[in-house]
Order: structure tokens, then C-alpha cells, then sequence
């Protein structure tokens, strides 16, 4: 099968490493597993893999109480039971297939064109889920026990699984994907992503704002740390204050730490080591 390769898209900011393991699986047709702590653009990627490869996204998010039969097929069951009671329906309640709707891997082996398949967060899934989820995934096939029809991937898709690493995932399923952990951003490359969305911003807000970003998120004791999607968002509102804009920034706090710590006991903390430190 001939692949386009991936080489970025957007604003998503790739790291070389992660581009071959992107298109080593896609040549390999293997499910790419990502791990790493939330905020480092885990479920971005594929988001970008299917906007520079021009392929429609379906996205599985995952639940703890999820059966893998939901994310195949669903059979509306009440639905049918309504038409049969009430028979003003234009369907026939004899043809079950009537009533069987895909889930989200289902719509991505009836897709008609090849699409990218996000499985976000597979951590909060029991074990059996998991492993009965790649043997759908390796076969491209799985059974509609209603109907007894098997249902064939017309495209295979390109599969990328997301974890946050807060369960252990089998060795049975680590053994049939690729995997590549995402590191959190560096300051340099955080310099690049910041770059990508803020081309014209004043070089010294950027150096300072990312310089205390990186001491905020290594302040003790903080149980959620501010990820890039946090420091993206307090760039857009120091850029939005007029303060900021009409230059009078030496006499300001740091502003905004709401932005960046979404929880109470992060909030005090950083308040209290930060709230009174000027950001210029």
C-alpha cells in the first residue's frame, strides 16, 4: 500500500522522531501508541495527521465502563419496539439490520474513504477491552451477533491510541503497537510552538512569559502542572489586556494564574509564591 507521508500541519509543532514513528506505522500498518502526561499534544497529532494527509478524524474517547460492542455496533433495541408496537414506521421491524447504527471503529471500517482513528485514552479501560480491542483492530473485521454478518474494513485505517499512563496497559497489547512517548515541550521547543501561534509577538514577553510558565509548573507540590494549552491560552489574554498591549507592564503582578491552574490547593500555591512577583 502506498503512504503519503506525514511531515506537520498547522500549528502543530512535530518533532522529527515523531514523524518517523508516524510513518513507520502507517508502512507497517500498526496502531501508534502515545504515551505521556496530558498537554503535550498527544490527541493534536492525529488531528494533524488527518489534516495534512486530507483524511476524515473519527474519535473513540474511551470510558471506564465502556464495552468494546459500543464502540463496534449498536443495536437499537427500542427503537424497534417502538416501530413494531406502533407501526408507523417506514422501516421494516423484521430487517434487524435496520436498526444497527456503527460505532466509531465501525464507521471507520465502513468508511468508504481510509480515515485516521483516534482511540483516546485506552488507560481507563479494563484489560479485556484493551486486548479484544486490537484483535478487532489486527483481523479488520468484527461479527454483528444480530444479524450474524461480519462487517470488513473497506479501508484500513490509520490508528492512533492515546494514554495518560495512569493504568498499566498488558503486554499483549503493548506488543502489538509502535510507541512513542511525547515528552513535555523543552523550553526551546516550547519557544517553537509559542512562535507558531503568536508569529508577531514582542520577543521579550515571549522569553519572559515562558521563563516563568516553567517555574510555575515546578512549583512543590502542585498536582495539576499547566500544560502547553494553558501557556497558549495565558499568551492570548496577556496579549488581549490593554495593559499589556499599550506597554505598561513593569509595575504588573503576574496576572491571570486562573489561566494556568485550574485547581483550588494549585491556585493558592501559586499565588502565594507568585502573586505578588512581577512578570517583567
Amino acid at each position: 500500500m502506498s503512504v503519503t507521508s506525514f511531515v506537520g500541519a498547522g500549528k502543530y509543532v512535530l518533532d522529527p522522531e515523531l514523524a518517523k514513528i508516524v510513518n513507520i506505522s502507517m508502512v507497517l500498518e500498526m496502531p501508534l501508541l502515545l504515551k505521556g502526561e496530558p498537554g503535550t499534544g498527544k490527541t493534536m497529532l492525529a488531528h494533524a495527521i488527518a489534516e495534512s494527509l486530507r483524511m476524515p478524524l473519527i474519535v473513540l474517547n474511551v470510558k471506564s465502563s465502556m464495552k468494546l460492542v459500543e464502540a463496534l455496533y449498536q443495536y437499537d433495541t427500542l427503537t424497534r419496539l417502538n416501530d413494531s408496537r406502533f407501526g408507523d414506521s417506514r422501516r421494516d421491524v423484521a430487517n434487524i439490520g435496520d436498526y444497527i447504527r456503527m460505532g466509531k471503529i465501525g464507521q471507520a471500517f465502513t468508511s468508504e474513504v481510509r480515515t485516521v482513528l483516534l482511540i483516546d485514552e485506552i488507560d481507563k479501560a479494563e484489560t479485556e477491552f484493551q486486548d479484544d480491542m486490537l484483535d478487532v483492530l489486527d483481523q479488520m473485521q468484527f461479527d454483528i451477533i444480530e444479524t450474524d454478518d461480519t462487517v470488513r474494513a473497506r479501508q484500513r485505517p490509520v490508528i492512533v491510541i492515546t494514554s495518560n499512563a495512569k493504568k498499566d496497559l498488558s503486554d499483549p497489547f503493548l506488543g502489538r503497537c509502535n510507541f512513542h512517548h511525547i515528552a513535555f515541550p523543552d523550553p526551546k521547543m516550547m519557544r517553537k510552538i509559542v512562535e507558531v501561534h503568536f508569529p508577531d509577538l514582542e520577543r521579550r514577553l515571549t522569553e519572559q512569559a515562558i521563563a516563568t510558565f516553567y517555574e510555575l509548573r515546578n512549583l512543590d507540590g502542585v498536582e495539576k502542572k499547566p500544560a502547553t494549552r494553558e501557556l497558549i491560552n495565558w499568551l492570548r489574554a496577556l496579549v488581549a489586556d490593554p495593559d499589556f498591549r499599550s506597554g505598561d507592564r513593569l509595575s504588573r503582578e503576574v496576572p491571570y494564574l486562573g489561566i494556568l491552574f485550574k485547581k483550588t490547593g494549585d491556585y493558592q500555591r501559586a499565588l502565594g509564591s507568585f502573586g505578588k512577583k512581577r512578570l517583567f
